[in-house]
C-alpha cells in the first residue's frame, strides 16, 4: 500500500522545478505502490493514479477500462465527456473526438481515417514536410534570438495538419491560438482558476463556424485532401455526420499539433543536456528514427491519460470500483525500471521496446506515423541547421500542465542559431529531399 509520509498524489499544484522535471516525484509514488488513490472530492468519483508499467498497459489494454463515463457510472443522462453543461460548443466538438469515443462508433471512424494516416500516404507528405521544416528554420535567421517553440515547434505541425486538411496555410497562427485555448479545457489548466473553460468554449465556436464553413464549401469537390474525403464519404453513406467531421478536424488540429510541438521543445533540451547524444546524432543521421523513439520514452509529450473503469477491477493493491476514474501515468510507467534499464538514462542506441508514448490498446495514436515523420524530418533539421544547437545561453518556461507537457518558450541566443545560407543547411535540404 501507498507509504504514509507521501501526500495524496494529485496533477494540480505542482512547483515550476516538478513541472520542469517531473520524474523525480513519479519514481517516488512507483517505488512506494504502483497505483495511488486520490484525494476524495465532494460528490466527485474516486481516482486511482497508475504509476507502473504492467498497470498503466493493463488499464489502457483491457475493455473494462473506457471512455465514456455514462457506462461507467450506469447513468446515460452523465455528462458522455468530462465537460461541464453549460459549456454546450465545447461539449459538441469533443464528444465527436475519436479519442472519447467506445465501439462500435470508435472502429467505424478510425477505419475512414486510417487509410489517410498509412505509411504510405506519411510517406509522400514526407518532401511537403521536409520543405515547411526548412522554410521555418530560414525565417529563424533574421531574429538575434529566437523562441524555438513559437518559431519552429509551433507552427510545423500546424502547418503540416493544414496541408493534409487542405486548409489554407495563411489561417496557421489563428488555428493555433484557438487550438491552444481549447486543448485548456483537457488540461490540468482549466482547473486552476484561470478560466480555461471559457476559453475553450470561445475557440470551440470559432473553430465549429470555421469548419462548417469548409464542410460546406467541399461538397461535391474532387479533391484529394482529408476534409473532403470525409465529406465525400459522409455524403456517399458513412455513419458520419456534420458534427462528427468537424469534431474531426478540431481534434486532429489540436491533439496533431500540441504533441509534436511538446514533443520537438523538449528533444531539443534533453540534447542540450546531454551533447555526447547530440554529437552523436550529428554524427550519424541513421540514428535519429531510435533517437525520437527513445526521447519520446524518455520524455513524453502527453504525461497522462483518462480511463473509466467501467466494472469493479482490480489495480494494484486496490479494489477500482465500477464508476472511478482512472488516470495512467505514461511519463511514470516509460521510466519504470521494471521495464526498461537503465530508465533514467538517454540511450538513443537503445532497442526499440515497446515505450507507451503514443498509447496503447485501441486508441494508440492514430496519427503516429505521421507524428513520428514529423519529429524525425523536425529533428534533423534544427540538427542539421543549427551548429550551435547545443551551446549557450536559453530561456524556457513550461506550462502549467501535467498532461500535456512541454515548454511555452525555449528563447536560444543568437551563437545558437544558424547563419544566414549556411552551406551546411543546403546540404540538409538534398538530403531530405
Amino acid at each position: 500500500m501507498p507509504s504514509a509520509t507521501l501526500p495524496r498524489f494529485d496533477l494540480k499544484g505542482w512547483d515550476g522545478a516538478d513541472i520542469a522535471h517531473p520524474y523525480p516525484v513519479y519514481r517516488r509514488y512507483r517505488e512506494a505502490a504502483p497505483v495511488h488513490r486520490g484525494a476524495p472530492g465532494a460528490g466527485a468519483p474516486d481516482t486511482f493514479y497508475v504509476f507502473s508499467y504492467d498497470e498503466v498497459v493493463q488499464v489502457l489494454s483491457d475493455r473494462w477500462f473506457g471512455r465514456d463515463a455514462r457506462v461507467a457510472s450506469g447513468d446515460p443522462g452523465a455528462a458522455p465527456v468530462p465537460v461541464p453543461a453549460e459549456y454546450r460548443a465545447l461539449r459538441t466538438v469533443v464528444e465527436n473526438w475519436l479519442v472519447f469515443l467506445d465501439p462500435p462508433r470508435h472502429t467505424e471512424l478510425r477505419s475512414l481515417l486510417g487509410t489517410e494516416f498509412s505509411p504510405s500516404i506519411v510517406t509522400g507528405l514526407r518532401p511537403r514536410i521536409t520543405q515547411i521544416a526548412h522554410e521555418l528554420l530560414e525565417q529563424l535567421e533574421r531574429h538575434q534570438e529566437a523562441d524555438l517553440v513559437e518559431g519552429f515547434a509551433a507552427p510545423f505541425p500546424i502547418l503540416v495538419i493544414c496541408e493534409l486538411l487542405g486548409i489554407p496555410q495563411d489561417h496557421h497562427d489563428w488555428l493555433r491560438a484557438n487550438a491552444l485555448a481549447l486543448q485548456e479545457a483537457g488540461s490540468t489548466r482549466s482547473r486552476n482558476g484561470t478560466g480555461g473553460y471559457a476559453r475553450a468554449e470561445a475557440a470551440a465556436g470559432a473553430l465549429t463556424r470555421y469548419f462548417r464553413q469548409e464542410v460546406t464549401r467541399r461538397h461535391g469537390d474532387d479533391h484529394g485532401d482529408l476534409l473532403t474525403l470525409l465529406v465525400r464519404a459522409r455524403d456517399g453513406g458513412a455513419p458520419l455526420n456534420v458534427d462528427g467531421i468537424v469534431g474531426t478536424c478540431v481534434h486532429l488540429l489540436t491533439a496533431g499539433h500540441e504533441t509534436t510541438t511538446n514533443f520537438l521543445a523538449k528533444a531539443v533540451l534533453a540534447l542540450r543536456a546531454h551533447t555526447e547524444v547530440l554529437d552523436a546524432l550529428r554524427a550519424a543521421p541513421e540514428l535519429t528514427p531510435g533517437a525520437v523513439e527513445e526521447l519520446m520514452r524518455y520524455d513524453p509529450p502527453v504525461q497522462a491519460v483518462t480511463r473509466w473503469a467501467y466494472r469493479d477491477t482490480r489495480l494494484g493493491e486496490y479494489e477500482v470500483p465500477r464508476g472511478s476514474r482512472v488516470v495512467a501515468l505514461l511519463g511514470s510507467a516509460n521510466r519504470d525500471p521494471a521495464r526498461f534499464s537503465r530508465p533514467d538514462v538517454l540511450d538513443v542506441r537503445r532497442p526499440a521496446d515497446r515505450h507507451l508514448g503514443f498509447g496503447l490498446g485501441i486508441h494508440y495514436c492514430l496519427g503516429a506515423t505521421l507524428a513520428r515523420a514529423e519529429a524525425e524530418i523536425g529533428l534533423r533539421t534544427l540538427l542539421d541547421g543549427i551548429p550551435g544547437l547545443g551551446r549557450g545561453s536559453q530561456q524556457v518556461e513550461y506550462a502549467d500542465d501535467m498532461v500535456f507537457h512541454g515548454p511555452t518558450r525555449l528563447v536560444l541566443g543568437r551563437s545558437d542559431l544558424p547563419c544566414p545560407a549556411a552551406p551546411h543547411r543546403h546540404r540538409a535540404k538534398e538530403r531530405h529531399s
